[in-house]
């Protein structure tokens, strides 16, 4: 059964290719390199030994999704994870972020829509409940206003799939992220940022190795335990055996409505702090850091209740915090080897 993967070259679509290659899916993935390498192959192989397809094309060109779908009718099943994501990069060019992750999709439902059934998984985030008002944070919980154009995008492209698969034969899941860290443990692949670190555990891996000389921990006065932010780091091998999990539902006709939703998190909050002990302990490295003023749009905690994935996917979070980190740091060590 053939599956396409927007964005399979990078972070979590790498790992999910992996994953449905392991389940014998074969996978062609579309990517247009903009944030991630086409060595990501060479791990993809040395893990399954198997060679995904890779085409190389700009979702945001109409022409290409077109002639793409009409070379490979055959398509079963999309997990759309192709968008760009860094929340402060998408406040200063809101554009590209419009462009990028509102127009790709669409060009993708256009295609989807034609045809007589088909099954789409969406990447999404809990930046759709921006700063929920009860922990642990429910698919119920209302969708604040974004605090973000990238938070928007989301937001916007849950509710165009919503409108387009009423009137269509698309069923679709919407996968909501908390945060992914952590790598394959055969450090064969992982998460590779081209620059600085948007995110807070390759930041720390780079600050350990030497790369970075410290680390900023974004506030201190938050209303938490020990005053930094919490939020929900999930292995990021966790979060790409769900969308296997998600895509056989969808496949296997067991989706209950059109469009369905659910958290992917392990239901547990980690601070900022308890992930640089985390750090700490599994590395035995100390690690500078310094607390900063607090970012303009982040919020005081966000962790997932996971009950519904468990349930209605049958599906778990298995690795620890320290299992999470261990395996970034594994990877980091590899990668400047």
């Amino acid at each position: 059964m053939r599956i396409l993967v927007t964005g399979g070259l990078g972070f979590i679509g790498s790992h999910t290719v992996v994953e449905l290659q392991n389940e014998g899916f074969e996978v062609v993935i579309i990517d247009n390199l903009s944030n991630s390498s086409e060595e990501v192959l060479k791990g993809i192989v040395a893990i399954t030994g198997k060679m995904p397809i890779l085409e190389k094309l700009d979702l945001r060109e109409k022409s290409s999704v077109q002639d793409f779908f009409k070379k490979y009718q055959d398509i079963k099943g999309v997990i759309h994870f192709a968008a760009s994501k860094a929340v402060g990069e998408s406040v200063e060019n809101p554009l590209l972020y419009y462009e990028n992750n509102i127009s790709a999709l669409i060009y993708l439902l256009q295609e989807l829509e034609q045809k007589q059934e088909a099954n789409f998984i969406f990447s999404s985030s809990c930046t759709v409940y921006g700063q929920a008002e009860t922990m642990p944070i429910t698919e119920n919980a209302s969708i604040q206003i974004a605090m973000s154009p990238y938070g928007n995008t989301k937001q916007i492209g849950e509710e165009i799939i919503t409108d387009v698969a009423k009137v269509s034969g698309i069923n679709a899941i919407l996968l909501r992220y908390f945060n992914p860290i952590g790598s394959h443990p055969s450090a064969e692949i992982g998460e590779l940022p081209i620059g600085v670190p948007q995110n807070l555990v390759p930041f720390i891996t780079q600050t350990g190795f030497g790369l970075r000389d410290v680390l900023s921990v974004y506030g201190d006065d938050y209303p938490t335990a020990d005053g930094t932010a919490i939020r929900d780091y999930i292995h990021v091998v966790d979060l790409a055996k769900a969308h296997v999990i998600a895509l056989q539902r969808l496949v296997n006709k067991k989706n209950e409505n059109k469009v369905e939703t659910f958290n992917l998190g392990t239901g547990k909050g980690s601070s900022v702090l308890e992930v640089i002990h985390a750090f700490e302990k599994v590395s035995g490295k100390k690690l500078p850091y310094k607390i900063v003023p607090r970012r303009e749009g982040d919020i005081t905690e966000a962790y997932a209740n996971t009950d519904k994935a468990n349930k209605i996917l049958g599906w778990k979070a298995k690795s620890t915090l320290e299992e999470s980190i261990a395996s970034a740091w594994k990877w980091e060590q590899k990668i400047r080897g």
